[in-house]
Protein backbone atom coordinates (compact mmCIF):
# COMPACT_ATOMS: atom_id res chain seq x y z
CA UNK A 1 0.00 0.00 0.00
CA UNK A 2 1.38 3.37 -0.65
CA UNK A 3 1.08 6.25 1.48
CA UNK A 4 1.52 9.44 1.57
CA UNK A 5 3.49 11.54 4.00
CA UNK A 6 7.16 12.56 4.83
CA UNK A 7 7.06 11.12 8.41
CA UNK A 8 7.62 7.75 6.95
CA UNK A 9 11.12 8.29 6.32
CA UNK A 10 11.38 8.72 10.28
CA UNK A 11 10.03 5.39 10.78
CA UNK A 12 11.50 4.20 8.31
CA UNK A 13 14.64 4.72 10.28
CA UNK A 14 13.25 3.84 13.45
CA UNK A 15 12.40 0.31 11.67
CA UNK A 16 15.83 -0.34 11.54
CA UNK A 17 18.35 1.61 13.98
CA UNK A 18 16.70 0.26 17.09
CA UNK A 19 20.46 -0.29 19.62
CA UNK A 20 19.76 -3.28 22.05
CA UNK A 21 22.12 -4.37 24.69
CA UNK A 22 20.43 -7.99 25.37
CA UNK A 23 21.23 -10.70 23.45
CA UNK A 24 18.74 -12.45 20.42
CA UNK A 25 17.32 -15.90 20.48
CA UNK A 26 17.66 -17.72 16.96
CA UNK A 27 14.66 -17.37 14.83
CA UNK A 28 13.46 -20.88 14.61
CA UNK A 29 12.28 -22.36 11.19
CA UNK A 30 15.27 -20.92 9.77
CA UNK A 31 16.91 -22.52 6.70
CA UNK A 32 20.30 -22.46 5.75
CA UNK A 33 21.33 -20.75 2.28
CA UNK A 34 24.06 -21.84 -0.20
CA UNK A 35 25.59 -24.79 2.26
CA UNK A 36 26.44 -23.70 5.95
CA UNK A 37 25.72 -20.08 5.64
CA UNK A 38 23.27 -18.92 7.94
CA UNK A 39 20.43 -16.57 6.41
CA UNK A 40 19.76 -14.94 9.52
CA UNK A 41 22.20 -12.62 11.88
CA UNK A 42 21.35 -13.37 15.56
CA UNK A 43 23.59 -10.13 16.95
CA UNK A 44 21.53 -7.95 14.72
CA UNK A 45 19.29 -5.60 17.14
CA UNK A 46 15.76 -5.88 17.71
CA UNK A 47 13.24 -3.88 19.23
CA UNK A 48 11.91 -3.79 22.61
CA UNK A 49 8.46 -4.92 21.51
CA UNK A 50 10.38 -7.98 19.63
CA UNK A 51 12.55 -8.73 22.67
CA UNK A 52 9.44 -10.07 24.75
CA UNK A 53 9.43 -13.13 22.44
CA UNK A 54 12.04 -14.40 24.89
CA UNK A 55 9.64 -13.73 28.52
CA UNK A 56 7.94 -16.38 30.37
CA UNK A 57 5.48 -16.38 32.67
CA UNK A 58 7.09 -15.57 36.44
CA UNK A 59 6.09 -19.26 37.36
CA UNK A 60 8.64 -20.57 34.77
CA UNK A 61 7.45 -22.45 31.29
CA UNK A 62 7.94 -21.82 27.68
CA UNK A 63 8.37 -18.17 26.24
CA UNK A 64 4.83 -16.63 26.13
CA UNK A 65 4.72 -15.55 22.61
CA UNK A 66 6.14 -18.39 20.60
CA UNK A 67 3.79 -20.96 22.63
CA UNK A 68 0.80 -18.63 21.32
CA UNK A 69 2.02 -18.82 18.06
CA UNK A 70 2.80 -22.49 18.41
CA UNK A 71 -0.77 -23.02 19.91
CA UNK A 72 -3.00 -21.20 17.65
CA UNK A 73 -0.59 -22.95 14.33
CA UNK A 74 0.53 -20.08 13.45
CA UNK A 75 4.40 -21.10 13.57
CA UNK A 76 4.33 -22.71 10.15
CA UNK A 77 3.59 -19.49 8.81
CA UNK A 78 6.26 -18.13 10.77
CA UNK A 79 8.91 -21.22 9.45
CA UNK A 80 7.52 -20.80 5.75
CA UNK A 81 8.68 -16.94 5.97
CA UNK A 82 11.54 -17.38 7.23
CA UNK A 83 12.04 -20.42 4.29
CA UNK A 84 11.17 -17.84 1.63
CA UNK A 85 13.19 -15.40 2.71
CA UNK A 86 16.28 -17.44 2.56
CA UNK A 87 15.60 -18.54 -0.80
CA UNK A 88 15.20 -14.94 -1.88
CA UNK A 89 17.87 -13.39 -4.41
CA UNK A 90 16.19 -10.35 -5.22
CA UNK A 91 15.14 -6.88 -3.69
CA UNK A 92 12.24 -7.16 -6.34
CA UNK A 93 10.86 -10.50 -5.20
CA UNK A 94 11.94 -9.79 -1.22
CA UNK A 95 9.35 -7.36 -1.38
CA UNK A 96 6.63 -9.55 -3.01
CA UNK A 97 7.97 -11.88 0.21
CA UNK A 98 7.08 -9.56 2.38
CA UNK A 99 4.00 -8.38 1.49
CA UNK A 100 2.58 -11.73 0.84
CA UNK A 101 3.65 -12.79 4.08
CA UNK A 102 2.08 -9.40 5.65
CA UNK A 103 -1.60 -9.91 4.09
CA UNK A 104 -1.07 -14.04 4.79
CA UNK A 105 -1.01 -13.61 8.40
CA UNK A 106 -3.51 -11.37 8.84
CA UNK A 107 -6.01 -13.24 6.68
CA UNK A 108 -5.15 -16.60 8.11
CA UNK A 109 -5.57 -14.75 11.57
CA UNK A 110 -9.31 -13.54 10.25
CA UNK A 111 -10.06 -16.77 8.82
CA UNK A 112 -9.57 -18.39 12.42
CA UNK A 113 -11.21 -15.78 14.52
CA UNK A 114 -14.21 -16.10 12.31
CA UNK A 115 -14.30 -20.07 12.18
CA UNK A 116 -13.34 -20.66 8.55
CA UNK A 117 -9.55 -22.51 10.00
CA UNK A 118 -10.83 -25.41 12.53
CA UNK A 119 -7.39 -27.01 11.58
CA UNK A 120 -5.27 -24.56 13.29
CA UNK A 121 -3.86 -24.55 16.20
CA UNK A 122 -6.17 -25.68 19.66
CA UNK A 123 -6.21 -22.51 22.02
CA UNK A 124 -9.33 -20.06 21.25
CA UNK A 125 -10.09 -19.33 17.79
CA UNK A 126 -11.09 -15.53 18.87
CA UNK A 127 -7.74 -15.28 20.87
CA UNK A 128 -5.73 -12.01 19.09
CA UNK A 129 -2.66 -12.94 20.57
CA UNK A 130 -1.22 -15.52 18.33
CA UNK A 131 -1.26 -12.54 15.49
CA UNK A 132 0.65 -10.06 17.64
CA UNK A 133 3.29 -12.61 18.41
CA UNK A 134 3.42 -14.12 15.11
CA UNK A 135 4.05 -10.53 13.76
CA UNK A 136 6.89 -10.15 16.19
CA UNK A 137 8.60 -13.84 14.94
CA UNK A 138 8.41 -12.90 11.58
CA UNK A 139 9.33 -9.05 11.34
CA UNK A 140 11.96 -10.29 13.64
CA UNK A 141 13.48 -12.37 10.86
CA UNK A 142 13.15 -9.65 8.60
CA UNK A 143 15.31 -7.48 10.47
CA UNK A 144 18.02 -9.96 11.11
CA UNK A 145 17.86 -11.31 7.62
CA UNK A 146 21.35 -11.14 5.83
CA UNK A 147 20.62 -11.70 1.96
CA UNK A 148 22.66 -12.78 -0.98
CA UNK A 149 22.33 -9.24 -2.30
CA UNK A 150 23.06 -5.81 -1.15
CA UNK A 151 20.27 -4.25 1.21
CA UNK A 152 20.15 -0.80 2.59
CA UNK A 153 19.04 0.47 5.93
CA UNK A 154 16.12 1.98 3.85
CA UNK A 155 15.31 -1.01 1.78
CA UNK A 156 15.13 -3.34 4.44
CA UNK A 157 12.73 -0.62 6.83
CA UNK A 158 10.35 -0.81 3.51
CA UNK A 159 10.26 -4.57 3.79
CA UNK A 160 9.38 -4.01 7.17
CA UNK A 161 6.33 -1.76 6.49
CA UNK A 162 5.18 -3.31 3.61
CA UNK A 163 4.99 -6.95 5.78
CA UNK A 164 3.48 -4.95 8.87
CA UNK A 165 1.11 -2.83 6.70
CA UNK A 166 -0.40 -6.40 5.36
CA UNK A 167 0.05 -8.10 8.83
CA UNK A 168 -2.46 -5.39 9.95
CA UNK A 169 -5.14 -5.50 7.43
CA UNK A 170 -4.28 -1.99 6.18
CA UNK A 171 -3.73 -3.52 2.71
CA UNK A 172 -6.89 -5.79 2.41
CA UNK A 173 -9.50 -2.89 3.73
CA UNK A 174 -10.95 -2.16 0.54
CA UNK A 175 -15.26 -2.37 0.45
CA UNK A 176 -16.79 -4.56 -1.77
CA UNK A 177 -18.70 -2.48 -4.95
CA UNK A 178 -22.81 -2.16 -4.61
CA UNK A 179 -25.33 0.64 -4.61
CA UNK A 180 -27.24 -1.11 -1.80
CA UNK A 181 -24.49 -2.16 0.74
CA UNK A 182 -22.96 -0.04 3.41
CA UNK A 183 -20.11 0.37 4.70
CA UNK A 184 -18.28 0.76 8.14
CA UNK A 185 -14.46 1.04 8.62
CA UNK A 186 -13.25 -0.08 12.28
CA UNK A 187 -9.46 -0.11 13.91
CA UNK A 188 -9.07 -2.41 17.16
CA UNK A 189 -5.46 -2.16 18.96
CA UNK A 190 -2.37 -4.62 19.94
CA UNK A 191 -1.91 -6.11 23.16
CA UNK A 192 -0.36 -3.70 25.86
CA UNK A 193 1.10 -3.22 29.45
CA UNK A 194 3.26 -6.45 28.14
CA UNK A 195 6.15 -5.80 30.33
CA UNK A 196 6.96 -8.68 33.18
CA UNK A 197 3.63 -10.76 34.13
CA UNK A 198 1.69 -8.46 31.73
CA UNK A 199 3.48 -10.62 28.68
CA UNK A 200 -0.26 -12.85 28.74
CA UNK A 201 -2.62 -10.00 28.30
CA UNK A 202 -4.64 -9.64 25.30
CA UNK A 203 -6.58 -6.46 23.23
CA UNK A 204 -10.36 -7.36 23.43
CA UNK A 205 -10.22 -4.63 20.33
CA UNK A 206 -7.90 -6.58 18.54
CA UNK A 207 -9.69 -9.55 19.15
CA UNK A 208 -13.07 -7.26 17.72
CA UNK A 209 -11.39 -6.53 14.66
CA UNK A 210 -10.61 -9.95 13.65
CA UNK A 211 -14.25 -10.46 14.32
CA UNK A 212 -15.52 -8.21 12.51
CA UNK A 213 -13.27 -7.87 9.51
CA UNK A 214 -15.37 -8.43 6.09
CA UNK A 215 -18.31 -9.92 8.06
CA UNK A 216 -21.59 -8.58 6.81
CA UNK A 217 -23.96 -7.29 9.42
CA UNK A 218 -27.70 -7.45 8.52
CA UNK A 219 -29.28 -4.08 9.84
CA UNK A 220 -33.20 -2.93 9.86
CA UNK A 221 -31.92 -0.84 6.60
CA UNK A 222 -29.97 -3.51 4.45
CA UNK A 223 -26.56 -5.18 4.60
CA UNK A 224 -23.42 -3.38 6.04
CA UNK A 225 -19.76 -4.64 5.60
CA UNK A 226 -17.78 -4.09 8.09
CA UNK A 227 -14.42 -4.36 7.50
CA UNK A 228 -11.18 -3.39 10.07
CA UNK A 229 -7.61 -2.75 10.33
CA UNK A 230 -5.27 -2.85 14.05
CA UNK A 231 -3.21 -0.22 15.04
CA UNK A 232 0.30 -0.74 16.93
CA UNK A 233 0.62 0.62 20.42
CA UNK A 234 3.75 2.76 19.15
CA UNK A 235 3.64 6.52 19.16
CA UNK A 236 6.14 6.65 16.14
CA UNK A 237 3.92 5.01 13.80
CA UNK A 238 1.31 7.70 14.88
CA UNK A 239 3.37 10.43 14.09
CA UNK A 240 4.04 8.69 10.59
CA UNK A 241 0.56 8.57 9.58
CA UNK A 242 -0.51 5.37 10.48
CA UNK A 243 -4.35 6.09 11.31
CA UNK A 244 -4.35 8.77 8.67
CA UNK A 245 -3.58 5.93 5.85
CA UNK A 246 -5.57 3.30 7.11
CA UNK A 247 -9.06 5.47 7.41
CA UNK A 248 -7.94 8.22 4.31
CA UNK A 249 -7.57 5.41 2.03
CA UNK A 250 -10.78 4.38 2.50
CA UNK A 251 -12.15 8.62 2.96
CA UNK A 252 -10.65 9.47 -0.84
CA UNK A 253 -12.51 6.26 -2.48
CA UNK A 254 -15.34 8.02 -3.13
CA UNK A 255 -17.47 4.96 -4.54
CA UNK A 256 -16.92 2.97 -1.60
CA UNK A 257 -16.63 5.22 1.29
CA UNK A 258 -17.57 4.21 4.63
CA UNK A 259 -20.60 5.60 6.40
CA UNK A 260 -19.83 5.29 9.50
CA UNK A 261 -15.82 5.21 11.16
CA UNK A 262 -15.34 4.01 14.82
CA UNK A 263 -11.66 3.29 16.39
CA UNK A 264 -11.83 0.88 19.09
CA UNK A 265 -9.98 0.25 22.48
CA UNK A 266 -10.22 -1.23 25.69
CA UNK A 267 -11.00 1.27 28.26
CA UNK A 268 -12.25 1.21 31.57
CA UNK A 269 -13.48 -2.31 34.17
CA UNK A 270 -17.28 -3.10 33.17
CA UNK A 271 -18.63 -0.81 31.03
CA UNK A 272 -18.59 0.31 27.40
CA UNK A 273 -17.94 4.05 26.56
CA UNK A 274 -19.27 5.83 23.60
CA UNK A 275 -16.47 8.67 24.19
CA UNK A 276 -17.72 12.80 23.42
CA UNK A 277 -14.59 14.30 22.91
CA UNK A 278 -11.00 13.19 21.75
CA UNK A 279 -8.20 16.29 22.68
CA UNK A 280 -4.96 17.22 20.90
CA UNK A 281 -2.62 16.27 23.83
CA UNK A 282 -0.76 13.05 24.48
CA UNK A 283 -0.15 12.24 28.08
CA UNK A 284 3.24 10.55 28.52
CA UNK A 285 2.82 7.29 28.92
CA UNK A 286 5.12 4.58 27.41
CA UNK A 287 4.41 2.50 24.38
CA UNK A 288 5.17 -0.75 23.38
CA UNK A 289 8.57 0.38 22.84
CA UNK A 290 8.65 1.75 26.23
CA UNK A 291 8.82 5.15 24.93
CA UNK A 292 6.97 8.31 26.51
CA UNK A 293 5.70 11.17 24.46
CA UNK A 294 3.89 14.13 25.99
CA UNK A 295 2.73 17.03 24.24
CA UNK A 296 0.51 18.64 22.05
CA UNK A 297 -0.92 15.70 19.08
CA UNK A 298 1.35 16.70 15.72
CA UNK A 299 -0.56 17.35 12.03
CA UNK A 300 -0.15 14.82 10.04
CA UNK A 301 1.60 15.44 6.72
CA UNK A 302 0.44 15.36 3.53
CA UNK A 303 -3.45 15.21 4.82
CA UNK A 304 -5.70 17.73 5.40
CA UNK A 305 -7.30 18.66 8.71
CA UNK A 306 -8.25 21.64 11.15
CA UNK A 307 -6.39 22.61 13.89
CA UNK A 308 -8.42 21.88 16.72
CA UNK A 309 -8.08 21.16 20.32
CA UNK A 310 -11.52 18.55 20.80
CA UNK A 311 -13.44 17.00 18.05
CA UNK A 312 -16.64 15.33 19.25
CA UNK A 313 -17.95 12.67 18.15
CA UNK A 314 -20.68 12.07 15.54
CA UNK A 315 -21.78 8.49 16.46
CA UNK A 316 -25.24 8.03 16.43
CA UNK A 317 -24.90 7.37 20.42
CA UNK A 318 -28.28 7.60 21.29
CA UNK A 319 -29.16 4.63 19.16
CA UNK A 320 -26.17 2.67 20.64
CA UNK A 321 -27.74 3.31 23.67
CA UNK A 322 -30.98 2.32 22.77
CA UNK A 323 -29.36 -1.38 21.75
CA UNK A 324 -30.53 -4.36 23.24
CA UNK A 325 -28.78 -4.86 27.01
CA UNK A 326 -25.94 -7.51 26.96
CA UNK A 327 -23.50 -8.62 29.26
CA UNK A 328 -21.95 -4.56 30.20
CA UNK A 329 -23.51 -1.70 30.33
CA UNK A 330 -23.12 1.33 27.58
CA UNK A 331 -22.54 4.70 28.77
CA UNK A 332 -22.50 7.93 26.94
CA UNK A 333 -19.05 9.58 28.47
CA UNK A 334 -19.31 13.18 28.25
CA UNK A 335 -15.45 13.81 30.09
CA UNK A 336 -13.19 16.39 29.03
CA UNK A 337 -10.00 17.91 30.32
CA UNK A 338 -8.04 20.96 30.06
CA UNK A 339 -4.74 22.88 31.03
CA UNK A 340 -5.75 25.51 33.31
CA UNK A 341 -3.27 27.93 31.90
CA UNK A 342 -3.80 28.13 27.69
CA UNK A 343 -0.69 29.99 27.47
CA UNK A 344 1.33 26.98 29.16
CA UNK A 345 0.21 23.75 28.31
CA UNK A 346 0.97 20.78 30.30
CA UNK A 347 1.53 22.87 33.56
CA UNK A 348 -0.94 22.54 36.36
CA UNK A 349 -3.52 20.37 37.03
CA UNK A 350 -5.82 19.74 34.25
CA UNK A 351 -9.55 21.12 35.00
CA UNK A 352 -12.21 18.09 33.74
CA UNK A 353 -15.58 18.54 33.19
CA UNK A 354 -18.55 17.44 31.33
CA UNK A 355 -20.18 20.08 29.48
CA UNK A 356 -17.92 21.76 26.16
CA UNK A 357 -14.88 22.90 26.00
CA UNK A 358 -14.52 26.66 25.20
CA UNK A 359 -13.06 28.86 22.37
CA UNK A 360 -8.74 29.12 23.72
CA UNK A 361 -8.94 25.97 26.08
CA UNK A 362 -5.90 23.66 25.31
CA UNK A 363 -6.95 19.82 25.73
CA UNK A 364 -5.02 18.13 28.48
CA UNK A 365 -7.57 15.07 27.50
CA UNK A 366 -10.11 13.85 25.69
CA UNK A 367 -12.91 11.52 27.80
CA UNK A 368 -11.19 8.89 26.35
CA UNK A 369 -7.59 9.78 28.25
CA UNK A 370 -4.70 10.97 26.68
CA UNK A 371 -3.00 7.94 25.08
CA UNK A 372 -3.10 6.32 21.58
CA UNK A 373 -6.80 5.05 21.86
CA UNK A 374 -8.21 8.88 22.59
CA UNK A 375 -5.25 9.96 19.27
CA UNK A 376 -6.88 7.31 17.25
CA UNK A 377 -10.06 8.98 17.74
CA UNK A 378 -8.67 12.20 17.29
CA UNK A 379 -6.68 11.64 14.35
CA UNK A 380 -9.01 9.84 11.99
CA UNK A 381 -11.92 12.34 13.00
CA UNK A 382 -9.52 15.23 12.19
CA UNK A 383 -8.88 13.67 8.98
CA UNK A 384 -12.40 13.08 8.48
CA UNK A 385 -13.99 16.97 8.87
CA UNK A 386 -10.33 18.06 6.99
CA UNK A 387 -11.79 16.18 4.18
CA UNK A 388 -14.78 17.67 4.49
CA UNK A 389 -16.98 14.77 4.97
CA UNK A 390 -19.37 15.45 8.01
CA UNK A 391 -21.53 13.17 6.59
CA UNK A 392 -19.96 10.16 7.79
CA UNK A 393 -20.29 9.73 11.56
CA UNK A 394 -17.38 8.94 13.44
CA UNK A 395 -16.11 8.50 17.20
CA UNK A 396 -14.86 5.71 19.22
CA UNK A 397 -16.06 2.83 21.38
CA UNK A 398 -13.82 2.17 24.45
CA UNK A 399 -14.34 -1.75 25.35
CA UNK A 400 -14.89 -3.10 29.04
CA UNK A 401 -11.14 -4.76 30.59
CA UNK A 402 -11.00 -7.78 29.67
CA UNK A 403 -8.48 -9.19 31.81
CA UNK A 404 -6.51 -11.97 32.41
CA UNK A 405 -6.80 -16.11 33.01
CA UNK A 406 -7.71 -16.60 36.82
CA UNK A 407 -4.59 -18.77 37.31
CA UNK A 408 -1.52 -16.63 36.74
CA UNK A 409 0.45 -19.50 35.35
CA UNK A 410 -2.43 -20.01 32.57
CA UNK A 411 -2.67 -18.46 28.87
CA UNK A 412 -6.25 -18.89 29.07
CA UNK A 413 -9.41 -20.01 30.61
CA UNK A 414 -12.91 -20.48 29.91
CA UNK A 415 -14.03 -17.56 32.02
CA UNK A 416 -11.32 -15.56 30.37
CA UNK A 417 -12.58 -16.12 26.51
CA UNK A 418 -16.18 -15.95 27.73
CA UNK A 419 -15.41 -11.70 28.67
CA UNK A 420 -13.69 -12.05 25.26
CA UNK A 421 -16.17 -13.41 22.93
CA UNK A 422 -19.12 -11.23 24.99
CA UNK A 423 -17.63 -8.14 24.24
CA UNK A 424 -17.10 -8.88 20.66
CA UNK A 425 -20.77 -9.89 20.23
CA UNK A 426 -21.65 -6.74 22.49
CA UNK A 427 -19.94 -5.02 19.60
CA UNK A 428 -21.96 -6.10 16.76
CA UNK A 429 -25.12 -5.27 18.69
CA UNK A 430 -23.80 -1.60 18.91
CA UNK A 431 -22.69 -1.73 15.98
CA UNK A 432 -26.24 -2.88 14.39
CA UNK A 433 -28.13 -0.29 16.32
CA UNK A 434 -25.91 2.86 15.13
CA UNK A 435 -26.42 1.69 11.54
CA UNK A 436 -30.34 1.35 12.23
CA UNK A 437 -31.81 1.25 15.69
CA UNK A 438 -34.45 3.67 17.20
CA UNK A 439 -33.29 5.78 19.90
CA UNK A 440 -34.76 5.10 23.79
CA UNK A 441 -32.53 6.39 26.08
CA UNK A 442 -31.59 9.87 26.49
CA UNK A 443 -28.00 10.62 26.73
CA UNK A 444 -25.85 11.09 30.18
CA UNK A 445 -22.45 10.92 32.12
CA UNK A 446 -21.85 7.84 33.74
CA UNK A 447 -24.11 7.96 37.23
CA UNK A 448 -21.55 8.59 40.32
CA UNK A 449 -18.34 9.70 38.71
CA UNK A 450 -16.98 12.46 38.19
CA UNK A 451 -15.31 13.82 34.88
CA UNK A 452 -11.78 13.73 36.47
CA UNK A 453 -12.66 9.92 37.52
CA UNK A 454 -13.69 8.99 34.42
CA UNK A 455 -10.84 10.44 32.54
CA UNK A 456 -8.55 9.09 34.83
CA UNK A 457 -9.77 5.32 34.52
CA UNK A 458 -8.89 4.94 31.19
CA UNK A 459 -5.57 2.93 30.74
CA UNK A 460 -2.45 5.43 29.94
CA UNK A 461 -3.98 8.65 31.25
CA UNK A 462 -1.55 10.79 32.71
CA UNK A 463 -3.05 14.45 34.04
Amino acid sequence: MKTPGRRWSALLSLLIVLPMALPVLAVPGVAQAEGARSCFDESAAVTVEEKRLTATLPSGGPAVGPELVRLAGFDKLVSDFTTRLCATKTALRAGKVAETAGEGLWRTAVDRAQGRRPDLGSIDKADDRPLYWARLRMSKALRQWTPRFPLSVTARAELLKTFDFGARGLDDSRFSSGPKLRRVLVSGFDPFTLNGAGVRIANPSGAAALHLDGKVIQTPTGPAQVQAVSFPVVWSYFDAGIVEAAYGRAFRDRFRRPELIMTISQGRPGRFDIERWAGAWRGGSPDNLDEPVRGPVPPADDWPQPDVQFIETTLPYEKMLAAPAEAYQVLYNQAFCVWPDSGNPGTGTAVCRTDAPKPGEIAASGGGGNYLSNESMFRSNRLRTGLGLAGIAGGHLHTPVLGTPADPSALTDADFEARRAAISSQIVTLLTAALGGTATKPASPAPGSSARADVLATPGTTL
